[in-house]
């Protein structure tokens, strides 16, 4: 409860000087446990690590206590292009605009800003900034890798009914922002659940 980010199972392993395995475990019961008793809070493995959240069902409650009214949600926009982001990183700024199909700079910013986006190194042709998404990202998606984003296909419009410009453009943009979303409602996590702190 006193850490900023999610814990490792290695390094709870040293804290407790036990082995990896027996902390996993432990974890893992106190999860289930957790679970099976309907607690207010529940403790959950992502971005490579482990954290308490509040449970869904408790989660307006503490949306109420923690934020008072003020909760900065991001635009469809910043949606778009988080999940551009997430689904074709490390990516420029201007590949993410091409898929778009507007400039993303402004938006780019605001994601770096907001801590979901950060700088992967820059693309050896070019020269051009390369952005990935962060482990706060995944936290806040309630996802333990990047391979439990749902798949792109059921969101992609039928071959038929898209010109072939428009292949990089904006209907690519808004399966993505639809598969995005379906993460985020399918975890249960990115609006309803906060960490505790």
């Amino acid at each position: 409860m006193i850490v900023d980010e999610p814990a490792g199972e290695a390094h709870l392993a040293s804290v407790l000087e036990r082995p990896r395995a027996e902390v996993a475990a432990a974890l893992r019961e106190l999860s289930a446990e957790y679970t099976a008793q309907g607690r207010g809070f529940d403790l959950r493995q992502v971005a490579g690590g482990w954290r308490f959240y509040s449970r869904a069902a408790c989660a307006p409650a503490v949306d109420r206590f923690v934020l008072d009214g003020r909760q900065a949600r991001l635009t469809q926009a910043a949606l778009e292009t988080l999940a551009v982001v997430a689904y074709r990183q490390p990516v420029s700024r201007s590949r993410v605009s091409a898929v778009r199909g507007v400039n993303c700079d402004g938006v780019m910013r605001t994601l770096v800003q907001r801590g979901l986006v950060e700088e992967a190194g820059s693309e050896p042709e070019t020269g051009a900034i390369l952005y990935r998404t962060t482990n706060y990202f995944l936290e806040r998606m309630g996802l333990r890798g990047l391979d439990e984003l749902p798949e792109l296909a059921p969101f992609l419009p039928e071959v038929d009914d898209v010109e072939a410009e428009s292949l990089e453009g904006t209907m690519i943009a808004e399966a993505v922002a639809a598969a995005a979303a379906q993460a985020a409602d399918g975890s249960g996590e990115a609006d309803r659940a906060v960490p505790d702190r």
